[in-house]
């Protein structure tokens, strides 16, 4: 019997590789684009590419009588992406990926509060571990830097939000319907601001814009599909894996340094997270 944790664990990897891709893609795009268009067209694109999977499913599938909690997931998730792409234009992509390593230590504070689901012993030693881990890979940010803190904290603690809003929902809410209304309502919300802030773009940037609602829709199908799968307490360790993606693209395409230090980083997040999904398997 397939074990829901470990394909959760194995999901939400993959949703963390597609998040990084698309923190690549926003910081590239980032000087050739303003922020509302990078915002609109991340979410436009990636209800486009949702349109094949809910006709496959059906369209029946868009029923639902929990309106109010996926506009409230599509609000704090719009909002967080909007203080997210503000930090990855001030900081090299590692330490602005870094932005969204606090959420796990805020989602079972929010889960143990919401969804009255108490994480382990073993569960709190391992995100105390995965922390060290990301001051190890992580540099010191720069003085100056208050203000973009608190706004990489206030998008971290949106995004611990709409994780757990997720495994809320998921008892009624199938991936593919969820994914496809947080689309739809960030994208119609998202175009408010459009007008006022557009300026031609380059064919560059119409390319990142595909991949990252490329990206997106496959990160959220699989996100959303991990959380459906195992509490959010459980495998929310599992968003450290962010730093790493983000390292290594960091490093392929600005040649932003991997140090001794950033490598160690990387195996204690890896160990944190292999303790608290094994505990979990055994």
């Amino acid at each position: 019997m397939r074990n829901p944790l470990l394909q959760g664990a194995l999901l939400l990897l993959l949703a963390e590789a597609c998040f990084a891709g698309i923190g690549a893609l926003v910081k590239y795009s980032s000087g050739m684009a303003t922020e509302a268009q990078v915002v609109f067209f991340r979410n436009a694109f990636a209800l486009v590419l949702m349109l094949p999977f809910l006709y496959s499913r059906g369209w029946s599938l868009l029923k639902t009588q929990r309106w109010y909690l996926h506009g409230f997931r599509a609000l704090t998730g719009l909002v967080s992406m909007y203080c997210f792409f503000y930090v990855l234009g001030q900081l090299p992509l590692a330490q602005a990926m870094a932005v969204l390593l606090l959420t796990p230590f805020i989602i079972p504070v929010i889960a143990r509060i919401w969804l009255k689901e108490r994480p382990s012993q073993l569960t709190l030693v391992a995100i105390g571990l995965g922390f060290i881990g990301v001051l190890l890979a992580l540099p010191t940010p720069a003085p100056g830097m208050t203000m973009v803190l608190l706004v990489a904290l206030a998008a971290a603690t949106l995004v611990a939000v709409t994780k757990t809003t997720i495994r809320y929902m998921s008892s009624t809410e199938p991936a593919v319907r969820t994914v496809f209304y947080f689309s739809l309502l960030t994208a119609v919300f998202s175009v408010i601001p459009l007008p006022f802030y557009w300026q031609p773009l380059p064919n560059e940037a119409w390319l990142a814009f595909i991949g990252m609602g490329i990206l997106a829709a496959i990160g959220q199908l699989a996100m959303t599909r991990a959380y459906a799968l195992a509490p959010a307490s459980s495998i929310g360790m599992w968003t450290y894996s962010s730093v790493i993606f983000a390292g290594l693209f960091g490093y392929l395409f600005w040649q932003e340094p991997v140090t001794m230090s950033w490598l160690a980083g990387v195996l204690v997040i890896f160990y944190a997270g292999y303790i608290t999904t094994r505990q979990r398997l055994l």
